[in-house]
């Protein structure tokens, strides 16, 4: 019997590869996208002490009625980019976790950008 290769397994290595040169810091922390099949993450990290700064998703309030769709990641990158903005972070490390840059992770880092942050 001959077996699938799983996805998430090449997305964990692609992640580790960029990971190897996108690093956090606190002033230009790392923004960092999760994509499962029913909602999106993002979240600010320092890496420098290993804290999560600002997180927002789509089970925050306000996204039920939006789901998984491109707009709901669009709403969670204008989100995130209010409270970093909020926090004092104006500046940002995008970090696309290993997904291929289309679609949801696209719209979300737009709507960051919309939001303000710079990366």
């Amino acid at each position: 019997m001959i077996q699938k290769p799983e996805r998430n397994k090449g997305r964990k290595k692609r992640h580790l590869r960029v990971r190897k040169r996108v690093f956090g810091t606190a002033v230009r922390p790392r923004l960092n996208v999760f994509r499962s099949s029913k909602n999106i993450y993002a979240q600010l990290i320092d890496d420098q002490t290993g804290v999560t700064v600002v997180a927002a998703s789509s089970l925050d309030k306000g996204f039920e009625e939006k789901g998984t769709t491109v707009d709901a990641a669009r709403a969670v990158g204008e989100l995130i980019a209010k409270r970093a903005i909020d926090k004092g972070f104006k500046s940002v490390v995008f970090d696309r976790g290993g997904y291929i840059y289309h679609g949801r992770v696209q719209a979300l880092a737009e709507g960051a950008r919309e939001g303000g942050l710079d990366f």
